[in-house]
C-alpha cells in the first residue's frame, strides 16, 4: 500500500493536520481553533502548551485515518512565521505565552533602533524592515521582561525559535533547529549567511546561544518520538507558511507570483538565487533551500485580511458566518461609498506604519450590513492593488496572480481582485496549497520525489481563472476612494 504525506499546519486562528497521498491528493484533515490572547491593545499572544496540544491531537486523528503511523511515509510541518516561543531545553516547556506575529508591543524598540540610523543596514542584510512584525524584537522582549525567560537565559538552558522550532522540539524530544525561510524572518540571519549571525543578535539583544540551528527546507530533521504516534514517524520538511503557498502554487521560477488571502494577505514574487532587494519597503525573504542553497522572493505583507470578516462576525455581530460576506456582496450593486481601511495591527507593505488604526470611513444612514461587508471585501483587492504598484515599480511587475487561502474560496473577491489589477486571477480547486506546499517539500525530503519541480509537476492539481470586466472609469473612483480612506488612517 503507498504511503501517505502528514501536514501539520499550525496557523494563527487555528492548528490542524492534513493527510496526502503521493499524488498530492488530499484524504483527509482534522482542525482545532487557537485561543487568542489580547492583554492590551495591540498585544497579541498564544498559549504554546495549547498549540502543541491541540497539534498533536489533530495528527493523532489524522494517523488513525491512514491507518497507523507505520502507513506515514513522512511529516511536513508548515506554520505562522515570525511567531516567537521561548521554552526550557531541560524541561521542555514553555516559559512564557508565545507572542504572535501580530503583536506590537516592540514598536517603540524598533523606533529607536531607526533613530539611531540602523535600518539601511538591517534590511541591507535581512531584507527585513525595522518593524515590530519580525520575531528579534519579539524575542529581546521576552528576555528583558518575562522573569522566567531571564533566569533561563542566565543559566543556559533557555531556548527561542518561531513556530516550526518548538514543534520539532516537542515532536522529537529535543531536536532544535530553524528552517531557513522561518530564520529568514527573525532579523537575525542574514539573507547570504548560512547562520544566525552574531552582530545581529548583539544589535537586537538575542542571545544567540538560544537559537537553532538553521536548516535546509528539505531532508532529514529526526524522526517522531515513539510514543505519540506508536512508530517514529520522519520529519522531512519544514518552511513558513507564506512560502509553502508559494511553492503549493508552483512558484518556483523566476517572476511567478502568488496571494495567500488568509488572516493577513501575503504577497510573494519568486526572484531566483539572486539576493532580492526593494526601494519600495518590500521584503526579501528565503522561499527555500536546498543542499545549502537558497531561492529567494520579494515579499508584500498585509497584516489584516480574512481577520477583519472575523472582526465583523465575532466583535460586531454583523454576520453570522465568513461566507455570508458574498451573498451580502452580490445583493447591492457598489459599497454606498463605504471604504475600509482594516488598519487594526497597523498598516503593512508597502506603508508600514504601525501606529496607524482602522477606519470605516463613507457611513450614511443608508449604510447597512451589505455596505460593510462588500466594502470589507473591497478592502483585499485595494490592498493587492498597493503591493502591486510596490511590486512593478522594484522591477517585478505581475503579468498574472495566482491566489489561495482560505479567503479565496470568494468568488466574488477573486473577481473583485481581478477586476481592480486589470489582469488574470489564477486560483486552484484545492486552496490550500500553503498545506500542499509543505507535502512536496516532505516528500522530497524522503525521497518520494527526486527534486521539487518533479513533486510540483505530481502533486499541483488542476487551476480555474477569472478575467478582469471592470471599467476604467469605475477603477478609478475606488481607487480615489480607497486612497482618501488611507489618509485617516
Amino acid at each position: 500500500m503507498t504511503k501517505k504525506i502528514l501536514v501539520l499546519d499550525e496557523g494563527t486562528t487555528s492548528t490542524r493536520a492534513m493527510l496526502f497521498g503521493p499524488d498530492g491528493s488530499p484524504l483527509g484533515s482534522a482542525q482545532h481553533e487557537l485561543t487568542q490572547h489580547y492583554p492590551a491593545p495591540g498585544r497579541v499572544e498564544h498559549d504554546a502548551t495549547e498549540i502543541w496540544h491541540r497539534t498533536l491531537a489533530c495528527a493523532r486523528e489524522m494517523v488513525e485515518k491512514a491507518g497507523g503511523a507505520d502507513k506515514i511515509a513522512c511529516i511536513g510541518i508548515t506554520n505562522q512565521r515570525e511567531t516567537v516561543v521561548a521554552w526550557d531545553r531541560n524541561s521542555g516547556e514553555p516559559l512564557s505565552k508565545a507572542l504572535v506575529w501580530q503583536d506590537r508591543r516592540t514598536a517603540d524598540f524598533c523606533e529607536r533602533l531607526k533613530s539611531a540610523g540602523h535600518e539601511a543596514e538591517v534590511q541591507k542584510q535581512t531584507g527585513l524592515l525595522l518593524d515590530p512584525y519580525f520575531s528579534g524584537t519579539k524575542m529581546r522582549w521576552l528576555v528583558e521582561n518575562e522573569p522566567a525567560v531571564k533566569a533561563a537565559s542566565d543559566v543556559g538552558t533557555l531556548a527561542l525559535g518561531t513556530i516550526e522550532s518548538w514543534l520539532v522540539y516537542k515532536l522529537t524530544g529535543g531536536a532544535h533547529i530553524s528552517d531557513a525561510s522561518n530564520a529568514s524572518r527573525t532579523l537575525l540571519l542574514p539573507l547570504g549567511g548560512a547562520q544566525f549571525d552574531d552582530g545581529l543578535c548583539e544589535l537586537f539583544g538575542v542571545p544567540k546561544s538560544a537559537l537553532g540551528e538553521v536548516t535546509d527546507n528539505a531532508g532529514d530533521f529526526g524522526v517522531t518520538l515513539r510514543e505519540l504516534f506508536g512508530a517514529p514517524i520522519p520529519i522531512t520538511g519544514l518552511v513558513g507558511d507564506q512560502q509553502s503557498a508559494t511553492i503549493g502554487q508552483g512558484c518556483l521560477t523566476p517572476g511567478e507570483t502568488k496571494a495567500t488571502y488568509g488572516t493577513g494577505a501575503f504577497v510573494l514574487a519568486n526572484k531566483g538565487h539572486d539576493i532580492p532587494s526593494s526601494e519600495h519597503r518590500l521584503l526579501g525573504t528565503v522561499l527555500y533551500q536546498g543542499s545549502g542553497k537558497r531561492t529567494y522572493a520579494l515579499e508584500g505583507s498585509v497584516f489584516v485580511a480574512g481577520s477583519l470578516v472575523q472582526w465583523l462576525r465575532d466583535s460586531l455581530g454583523l454576520l453570522g458566518t465568513a461566507a455570508e460576506t458574498e451573498t451580502l456582496a452580490r445583493s447591492i450593486d457598489d459599497s454606498g461609498g463605504v471604504v475600509i481601511v482594516p488598519a487594526m495591527s497597523g498598516l503593512g507593505a508597502p506603508h508600514w506604519q504601525p501606529e496607524a488604526r482602522g477606519v470605516i470611513a463613507g457611513l450614511s444612514f443608508a449604510t447597512g450590513r451589505a455596505q460593510i461587508a462588500r466594502a470589507a471585501l473591497e478592502a483585499m483587492a485595494h490592498q493587492t492593488y498597493d503591493l502591486a504598484e510596490a511590486f512593478a515599480a522594484d522591477g517585478a511587475k505581475w503579468t498574472s496572480l495566482k491566489i489561495d487561502g482560505g479567503m479565496s474560496a470568494n468568488d466574488w473577491m477573486a473577481q473583485d481582485i481581478s477586476n481592480l489589477l486589470d489582469l488574470p486571477v489564477e486560483r486552484p480547486d484545492f486552496v490550500e496549497t500553503t498545506a500542499l506546499g509543505a507535502a512536496m517539500l516532505a516528500a522530497k525530503g524522503a525521497g518520494l520525489a527526486a527534486s521539487l519541480d518533479e513533486a510540483s509537476q505530481t502533486m499541483r492539481g488542476a487551476v480555474g481563472s477569472f478575467e478582469p470586466s471592470m471599467s476604467g472609469d469605475v477603477r478609478q473612483a475606488r481607487l480615489a476612494g480607497w486612497r482618501k480612506a488611507l489618509t485617516a488612517a
